[in-house]
């Protein structure tokens, strides 16, 4: 007989979760004879036993679909939620797992999932991890799924903030998502043409970004444009867009505008790059379980497919080196990060 194998998506949602899902469910039942289901709401699924058939038929049609067919949650297993009443938890995952005749539990997500993943294959589960998010902050891969879908999208933003800006001769500050790491506003800004790039990685100092919009006016610049990741160091109680605009306007006496493009990066159709990179780790996935080779994340470096320790991912982020090449010819065209 084949192998029963689970499938759930947790965390935050991203473009590329139904290919994932659909890489590891086709290639496991067509490739391997395994049987195939899905908990729904991500580890709440586990916890409660919910779960639905994932047959070949199901799985079809879902490649370009956004979110997540079966549903996510940011339910964490292993902590204690104030004024909760003692039930451990892993436990009864344990026990659904064994009930249910699994012989795999593949985790989509991002770092508090592997995380998860690695606790559960302490408890005595088989578990794959497949890193997801937008932030492409996973340790242990070179890109996650979900990242190019979102730069996509972020750079089409600030390809429409240029015209705008323009025209009224504004600096114009656009917020992206990444609380730690500042991938997506370095790629989308670099890709769309940014003026001025603020990660949380390389410390700023407002007054050097004021002068510097102040200079590109000067010179007769009618625009500027300041992409900003949303966890940047600021005040707390203001949004980072909210506090580098009214700096600017303060400052400079330059009109100031923000836009924070928040939850949209994360939604609709993924890109046929993310597609690809979805169903690639998903049919990896189904590979490993099929060699019996558990307790892994599946990882890409270069163009080559590989696995990880979970014991290695967890708990840690892959953040943007300062010296990234990337950053360096940035600043040799004349992009500010803030420091300089």
């Amino acid at each position: 007989m084949g192998k029963k194998i689970a499938i759930l998506t947790a965390g935050g949602d991203c473009p590329g979760l139904n290919a994932a899902i659909r890489g590891v469910g086709k290639t496991a039942i067509i490739n391997h004879g395994m049987e195939v289901i899905g908990f729904t709401a991500g580890f709440g699924g586990l916890i409660r036993k919910e779960y639905v058939v994932l047959e070949a038929n199901k799985l079809s049609g879902i490649l370009t679909l956004g979110g997540t067919i079966l549903g996510t949650s940011r339910d964490k297993p292993f902590k204690m939620e104030k004024g909760e009443v003692f039930n451990y938890k892993p436990g009864l995952i344990k026990k659904n797992y064994e009930e249910l005749g699994l012989d795999c539990v593949v985790c989509i997500g991002g770092n508090g999932t592997m995380k998860t993943a690695h606790l559960l294959s302490l408890e005595g589960l088989n578990v794959i991890g497949i890193p997801k998010t937008i932030d492409n902050d996973v340790f242990g891969t070179d890109l996650t799924f979900g990242f190019d879908s979102a730069v996509s999208i972020a750079t089409d933003a600030i390809d429409r903030l240029h015209s705008t800006a323009n025209s009224h001769q504004r600096a114009m500050v656009i917020e992206l998502m990444g609380h730690n790491a500042g991938w997506i506003a370095l790629y989308a800004g670099i890709a769309g043409g940014g003026d001025v790039i603020l990660i949380p990685e390389i410390a700023y100092d407002i007054n050097k970004v004021c002068r510097e919009i102040e200079d590109r006016f000067s010179k007769g610049k009618t625009s500027a444009i300041v992409v900003v990741a949303e966890g940047i160091q600021k005040p707390i109680n203001i949004s980072a867009a909210s506090y580098i605009a009214e700096r600017i306007q303060q400052t400079t006496n330059i009109e100031a505008r923000e836009t924070r493009l928040g939850y949209v990066q994360r939604g609709g159709s993924p890109s046929a790059m993310d597609r690809i990179l979805a169903t690639r780790y998903g049919a990896y996935a189904a590979e490993l379980i099929a060699a019996g080779d558990f307790g892994n994340m599946v990882c890409i470096h270069g163009d080559v497919l590989g696995k990880i320790a979970l014991e290695e991912v967890g708990g840690k982020l892959s953040l943007v080196d300062p010296n990234h090449p990337l950053i360096k010819k940035a600043r040799n065209m004349g992009v500010l990060f803030g420091d300089e």
